[in-house]
């Protein structure tokens, strides 16, 4: 997602990590130099290895970028290709084993996902017991943190188990460069920590198979209402529900979040969030977010 080019320079400018999405960008090499025109400091780009990414990390690499991040599929490859360019291959886990597997394909930092985290996840396992575990696997590669984390006492938390840092997704859906959509931010701030719920395969159209943590909203009732049914017996399947910016149609159960744009029943869709959401409570920019949990107020 080319909107949130803005939030990973501003993170990275406020003096954290900067990160944005390479998935399903139309021109990665495009959405890495335009960060790069931002920030002078450090970003990286993520990549989601359910399917094949190689063109879009050697893009990615041939822009400059120097920082790798892989979450699911295997990354041993991506990891070379990675290394081949001087850049560091970070890689999301959700057990103390993958972690194992992943330093021993060549991985330069872990990323201990708990299941508290929003969005796409992997583990099962509670951010609390999976960090020390993780650390304990792969000291004396670094471990960072990552799941129910948005505020200062959570980053001091995961310091405690090990962690050498920590990564926020739920509290940066609030920042004034995230162009999210006014009803997607009001529920975010409205949220309570148990409002986000873990679904197996909820919003997989296009994306089967992929456990993920969301809102709960009228899709998600009437999916639970009917059973949990698989695909073809869901009820509203196929539905047209709303609408990008650019006019290209959002069918239900499609893992696709409102974003600034978006019309149509904003409440049917995908509204990502960790269970950390309750503690995101107000719009702020990201150099102030940065400046809280790096202050310890």
């Amino acid at each position: 997602m080319s909107d949130i080019i803005p939030l990973a320079a501003a993170v990275s400018n406020a003096g954290g990590l900067g990160m944005v999405t390479l998935t399903w960008s139309g021109d990665v090499g495009a959405v890495v130099r335009a960060v790069a025109a931002l920030t002078t400091r450090p970003f990286g780009g993520n990549l989601v290895l359910t399917d094949d990414r190689h063109r879009r990390l050697d893009q990615a690499l041939e822009a400059g970028l120097r920082i790798a991040s892989f979450m699911l599929g295997d990354p041993s490859d991506y990891i070379k290709r990675v290394h081949d360019g001087a850049g560091i291959a970070m890689v999301t886990v959700g057990s103390a084993e993958e972690a194992r597997r992943a330093v021993a394909a060549g991985a330069d930092v872990i990323v201990a996902q708990g299941w508290e985290a929003g969005g796409h996840l992997s583990s099962r396992v509670a951010t609390l017991p999976l960090v020390p575990a993780v650390v304990d696997a792969v000291t004396p590669v670094p471990v960072i943190a990552a799941g129910g984390i948005a505020d200062a006492r959570g980053v001091a938390a995961v310091f405690a188990l090990g962690a050498q840092a920590a990564w926020l997704g739920t509290r940066f859906l609030l920042a004034k460069e995230m162009p999210v959509h006014q009803d997607y931010r009001r529920r975010l701030i409205a949220a309570a920590e148990t409002d986000p719920h873990w679904y197996p395969n909820l919003y997989d159209v296009g994306w089967p198979d992929s456990p993920h943590r969301a809102l709960e909203n009228s899709t998600a009732r009437a999916w639970e209402a009917a059973g949990r049914p698989p695909d073809r017996k869901r009820p509203g399947i196929g539905d047209v529900v709303g609408h990008f910016a650019s006019g290209e149609e959002i069918v239900r159960y499609e893992p696709a979040p409102p974003m600034v744009g978006t019309t149509g029943d904003i409440e049917a869709l995908s509204m990502w969030a960790g269970q950390g959401v309750a503690l995101a409570t107000r719009t702020q920019s990201a150099a102030d977010i940065v400046a809280e949990l790096t202050s310890g107020q």
